[in-house]
Parts: C-alpha cells; structure tokens; sequence
C-alpha cells in the first residue's frame, strides 16, 4: 500500500544545482519523487539526477515535455533514460506514431507519461490556438482525445490537471498512471497564478490521481518541511476516507 509521501511530486523549480539540493536536504523524508523541468536541468545538467539518487531515496522525474521529429524525440529519450530517470515526458501533439516509437525503444526502468494539456490553459487559450469549438467549450473532451492517444501507443500514463483524472481513469483503467499539476492547498492559493485549472491535494486524490505535483505551496512557505507535511495529511486524509 502507498504511503502518503509516495503520492507527492516535489519540482525543483530554481536555478542552480546548490539550491536544488537544498530542497532534496530539507524534503527527501517527505517527498515520493523529485521533479527535474527545464530549468534545472538546462542549468546543472544530469548530475542533479545522480545528486536525488545519491541522497535520498527518492525517484527521479525528468520533466523535459519532448516535442520534436520522431527520431529526434527517440534518441533525446534513450539519452534520458540512461540516467536512471523513473519517469519522463513526452508531449501529446505529435500524435500516435510519435508515442509508438518512443515507447517500442523504451529500455525498461524509465516509464514515459504523455502531456495532454498543460494546466496552465484555460478556454480562451485554445479558441486562440485554433481549437474547434467542441475542445475549446470542454477541454476535459481534448484531454481524453489525447489520453487515448497515449493509451493506444503504449505509454505509462498522462499528466493532466485534476479535473480530468476521474473520466481518465474511468474510461482508461486503474492502471493507467496519471499525474495531477496545478495542485494548489485551499490554504495556499494566492492570485495572479499561473496555473488556471487547479484542484486540492485531498480533491486530486480522491479521483484517483497517483501523483500529485506540488510546488509553490511548499517552495514558497516560511517553514518547507512544515508544508509539506500538511500537504501529506492532507493526501492521508483522502486515501484513508
């Protein structure tokens, strides 16, 4: 059975490989994965993953979004996945054939997660972009468009904003892993964010999220540790109802 920690996604969303490892210091008893985006890794490069593995006992989640050629996207992954990473992802867009051909190269121990839709877009976001109308009035349609998508090419799971995680386990299956961003405490939530489809940690985990990403609401608090362990409760509560 999981633990409460073994839920909580913590992203290492600073600049530097010494910043970074502080927040693997403080939050390595209390955090089931540490995420490593674009940021970071263009700024430290793999050796912060070997830094998480060497420190803590926590897994590793490269969160670089490929979108690219398929061959470009393959190797970029099989290079990733030679640090030992656990999971990594790949952007929906491209389609099936894209997915398919990361997935049939996929050396085992590194799982890759499909983007549908980042949780930082909202309706008129996408009318901008050129949706139709039926995508643009119902994002959680286009999430499911693209989560089949990724069902059908062989990936691990998506990464999709909480409101979307019942229908995408409801029609895809328990197994099918999806990771829950935008995740913002009711005792955390600030104005002007940019994350606009956000949910609680209680509310993420009682749809069936297996993850959830956390960060602001802990990055940003006076005491860490101390918010990360109420996110924990809170993520207890859910799983224990």
């Amino acid at each position: 059975m999981k633990r409460p920690k073994d839920y909580l996604i913590f992203p290492l969303d600073v600049a530097t490989y010494e910043e970074a490892l502080r927040y693997v210091e403080l939050l390595k008893e209390h955090v089931g994965l540490f995420k490593v985006g674009l940021e970071l890794f263009v700024s430290a490069g793999p050796k912060i993953l070997r830094a998480i593995r060497e420190r803590s006992e926590a897994g590793t989640f490269l969160d670089l979004k490929f979108h690219d050629i398929p061959a470009t996207v393959k190797n970029a992954f099989l290079a990733a996945s030679a640090h030992g990473v656990t999971y990594t992802t790949v952007h929906c867009d491209e389609g099936r054939g894209l997915l398919r051909s990361v997935v049939e190269n996929s050396p085992s121990g590194t799982k890759i997660l499909a983007v549908t839709v980042l949780t930082s877009l909202e309706s008129k976001d996408l009318k901008e972009l050129g949706y139709k109308d039926r995508y643009v009035n119902n994002i959680t349609e286009l999430v499911m468009l693209k989560a089949r998508i990724a069902k059908e090419a062989g990936c691990s799971g998506v990464v999709c904003s909480g409101l979307e995680v019942e229908e995408v386990k409801a029609e895809l299956g328990r197994d099918f892993l999806v990771v829950t961003p935008g995740i913002r405490p009711a005792w955390s939530l600030v104005g002007k964010d940019d994350q606009k489809r956000i949910i609680t940690p209680q509310q993420a985990i009682k749809s069936g999220a297996d993850y959830i990403v956390v960060g602001r609401p802990i990055r940003t608090a006076e005491k860490p540790i101390e918010a990360a362990k109420r996110v924990l409760d809170e993520i207890e509560m859910a799983i224990s109802e």
